[in-house]
């Protein structure tokens, strides 16, 4: 497991709060000495213990919401993520086509669990689910559906009677308000939030079509591929559009409940994320495939360098997150425990989230208990937090979405994947830096600064990055880092060729495989020898 530091002998793994990857998390307290929390967001910094049941449409009437009431107070959650309504309603709403369960009959499926809820104290957030939606609706608004790029209405691919939404166009502007407003009349929860509410690809329908030509004077790109100058149009266009679905959907909610909020389930820009939202559910819910176990720590670190201290809930599965999606299998104690707390040493508050809630399998619920006993008798020491890692690790969305191409820029990811295990191996205290947030005030507690294949850096870029040594930093590169501008396009020389004191000599070589080198030891040479260390059994001259 990744780790950091120690702050105290708590037990929250192994006999002690292993905190993995960043630094050492201090009590954050004001000059008077109380625990600072931002005036006017008490409720947003509450709860630290979540709780989600994502229904499915069968569980009315065949689940017992008694038994998830006990649950969540034997786990001391604090706060309860529920399924409310978009494409499925599990409550009797009055909106036109807004389809509730055909399993509720006369009951209030949602609002027995929130009554509930709050009767143990626990602040609720309401989940929606506007990306499909039935026959009716298509009947009624053929033009809300989505469309494919051959011109057929996009049917859903793992339940054929659904139909899927456009998620840019009427469906959600003008739909979706009135269901939030029917949701937080009826329920006045502290927020909304919206899982599958971005889409799922390039949508061809008539909105989209004249929308994309209204903004860009083009036609929509007829396949997703991500440096084809026009999708790179497309995916700035569907950011401008989520974000002003955003500001929709929260100003409706505060209308009716200043204090809510609305928080979607992902954003495709983290520093507007960090901007926008006053606290956010990361939903990276478990690992899958051969990625690491720190993944959930490296996901929480990007998003606290552009959230700061606002609470940072995650969400994780306590089933399996593979190709084929298992939801009500289980996976074994080791793996939730270790995923969990990767999240929660780097600043974020555990949500574990069930599929259904009629459940198979109970061997998780111990698993989860443990954790969350242990997180409140804790709780102090999660809380208020302020990281202490004077080491920085940058990271680039642009440079993600512009560069590429070339065979040696495939698997560009890996550059910082392996500098973040490097560091996680090697114990070194560390935080993630977005390249777009790179002023004073962002880099003053950073001693280090390490761009691990940062290609794409804009002139303003480099020179705040040259500005942080003037100050006494310090900066370890790789690669092509700042060999090309923020549009990813080539640089005759490094963009911080001065500062690296060195020139870029109009090749690269590789990718190499099976290569091997020869090492010159130089036993009278001190520094040679300390950084050779343990290779002197290798050729060399």
């Amino acid at each position: 497991m990744e780790r950091r530091a120690f702050i105290k002998n708590t037990g929250l793994w192994g006999g002690t709060l292993a905190l993995t990857g960043t630094a050492v998390l201090a009590n954050s307290r004001s000059d008077t000495g109380h625990y600072y929390t931002p005036q006017g967001t008490l409720w947003l910094d509450g709860p630290m213990r979540w709780a989600q049941l994502a229904f499915v449409e069968r569980d009315p009437g065949h689940y017992d919401p008694d038994f998830w009431l006990a649950y969540f107070k034997r786990i001391h959650a604090d706060g309860a993520l529920l399924s409310a309504g978009g494409v499925v309603a599990f409550y009797p709403t009055e909106i036109p086509l807004h389809h509730r369960s055909q399993y509720m009959g006369d009951a209030d499926t949602l609002g027995y669990l929130v009554e509930g809820c709050k009767k143990l104290g626990m602040k609720i957030m309401l989940r929606t689910d506007p990306h499909a939606t039935r026959q009716g609706t298509f009947d009624a608004h053929p033009d809300w559906i989505a469309v494919t790029a051959d011109g057929h209405k996009r049917r859903h691919w793992a339940n054929p009677d659904l139909w899927v939404t456009c998620a840019l166009g009427p469906y959600n502007f003008e739909f979706m308000p009135q269901v939030n407003r029917e949701i937080m009349q009826r329920f006045a929860p502290e927020g909304i939030f919206s899982n599958r509410w971005a889409g799922h690809g390039v949508c061809y329908c008539e909105h989209c079509q004249q929308n994309f030509k209204a903004f860009s004077g083009l036609a929509l790109p007829q396949k997703e591929e991500r440096l084809d100058p026009t999708y790179r149009r497309w995916t700035e266009w569907r950011t401008k559009r989520l974000r002003e679905l955003w500001a929709l959907w929260d100003a409706g909610i505060r209308e009716v409940r200043p204090a809510s909020r609305f928080i979607p389930n992902g954003f495709p820009d983290k520093v507007l994320t960090g901007k926008e939202a006053d606290l956010f559910f990361a939903d990276q819910q478990a690992r899958s495939g051969l990625i690491p176990p720190w993944t959930n720590g490296k996901g929480a670190k990007e998003l606290r360098a552009t959230l700061g201290a606002k609470p940072l809930i995650g969400i994780f599965s306590v089933g399996l997150e593979e190709e084929f999606r298992w939801k009500d299998s289980v996976q074994s104690d080791a793996e939730i425990r270790i995923w969990v707390a990767e999240g929660t040493a780097n600043g974020m508050r555990p949500c574990f989230v069930k599929f259904g809630a009629d459940i198979y399998d109970k061997r998780w619920m111990d698993s989860v208990a443990t954790l969350y006993e242990v997180y409140h008798k804790n709780e102090q020491y999660l809380r208020n937090t302020a990281s202490l890692a004077r080491v920085g690790v940058m990271y680039s969305e642009q440079t993600d979405r512009k560069y590429g191409g070339q065979p040696w820029q495939q698997r560009s990811g890996d550059h910082l994947d392996g500098m973040y295990h490097a560091l996680v191996e090697s114990r070194i205290p560390f935080d993630m830096v977005n390249d777009r947030l790179l002023g004073a005030a962002d880099l003053e507690r950073f001693k280090l600064l390490i761009l691990p294949n940062i290609a794409a850096l804009s002139d303003a870029q480099c020179q705040q990055i040259e500005a942080f040594v003037q100050r006494g930093g310090s900066v370890v590169a790789t690669f092509e880092t700042s060999l090309y501008d923020e549009e990813a396009q080539p640089r005759s020389d490094f963009g911080l060729a001065r500062l690296f004191g060195v020139s870029f000599d109009q090749k690269v070589e590789g990718p190499m495989r099976n290569s091997y080198l020869h090492l010159r030891h130089q036993p009278q040479d001190v520094l040679h020898t300390q950084i050779l260390a343990g290779l002197e059994g290798t050729p060399g001259s």
